[in-house]
């Protein structure tokens, strides 16, 4: 029997959880010495104080990052202001933009559309696996009508990348 949560298990992003240790870190740190140095001048007011927490928690929601989730026919990207899900077995369109963060754009039958950095695929082989299983669904049914070769081109690289850290690790590159 399934629970009605059920819907939300499924693979989650490894490192978000220290992504997410490092953003609090940073913006803490932040604050803490903004308020120390702002003390030790002499001109720490009630509102400076709310200025420089105000300011560490904006720093936290920019270095926070996108919280990617993969289940039977879904992929979900939760930031901090919105969840985008996409149902990857019903996928039309797939554009891969290059540039100083490569990131995919997902798009699905019911107009749905997410956007994800590649590099949490090529991290996280459960939610690759995931996504991977939808693209070959919608490739059967014939909805995903562009994009499959840039899937293909990321299946090859993570594939490659596989290789090259089981070589590494057994000792044999």
């Amino acid at each position: 029997m399934r629970r009605s949560d059920d819907q939300w298990a499924g693979a989650g992003d490894r490192h978000w959880r220290g992504s997410a240790r490092l953003a609090a870190s940073c913006a803490a740190l932040f604050g803490a010495m903004s308020l120390l140095v702002d003390w030790d001048a002499g001109s720490l007011t009630p509102l400076r104080v709310v200025l420089w927490l105000g300011l560490s928690a904006a720093l936290f929601t920019v270095l926070l990052p996108p919280r990617v989730t993969a289940g039977a026919g879904w992929l979900a990207v939760r930031g901090p202001w919105r969840t985008c899900m996409v149902h990857t077995d019903a996928l039309t369109t797939v554009w891969r933009y290059d540039g100083v963060s490569s990131h995919l754009v997902l798009r699905d039958t019911y107009g749905h559309r997410l956007e994800l950095d590649s590099r949490v695929l090529a991290a996280n082989p459960l939610i690759w696996h995931a996504l991977d299983t939808g693209v070959r669904r919608s490739v059967e049914r014939g909805t995903l009508r562009q994009g499959a070769e840039v899937l293909e081109r990321l299946r090859h690289h993570i594939d490659d990348e596989t290789a090259q850290a089981v070589l590494r690790v057994s000792g044999l590159s």
